[in-house]
């Protein structure tokens, strides 16, 4: 990680043991391990996160393409049918103070006209 060789880590150890003594080095060691340690767990976690996200996003993706594939190939009366279930959901979504009253005026559709 850090390329440092057995000299530097010497001399390393010999600032800091004539800086902090050799009561205070082992446990700063110890903390310095620890902060380290926690980093990297972190630094991990972090990296799964955004792995998974971007696996969710390409999967998403996929499943978009796949649905306007299968979408395109449908027989006219799917798309018909589709249309009217856009229209439906669509009415829905709107505010019931907007909504349009229901009126005889619709288009009949072939359902419509077998009950005849």
């Amino acid at each position: 990680m850090f390329d440092i060789g057995f000299w530097e880590l010497l001399l390393i150890a010999i600032v800091g043991l004539l800086v902090l003594g050799p009561e205070r080095l082992p446990s700063a060691i110890r903390g310095f391990q620890r902060a380290l340690s926690g980093i990297r767990q972190y630094s991990q976690k972090v990296q799964s996160e955004l792995d998974n996200e971007l696996r969710i996003k390409e999967l998403h993706e996929h499943l978009k393409q796949a649905e306007s594939q299968d979408l395109e190939n449908l027989s006219p009366e799917l798309q018909r049918s589709l249309v009217e279930l856009r229209n439906a959901a669509a009415d829905v979504q709107r505010p019931y103070s907007k909504a349009k009253p229901e009126t005889d005026n619709k288009p009949k559709t072939d359902t419509d006209k077998g009950a005849e």
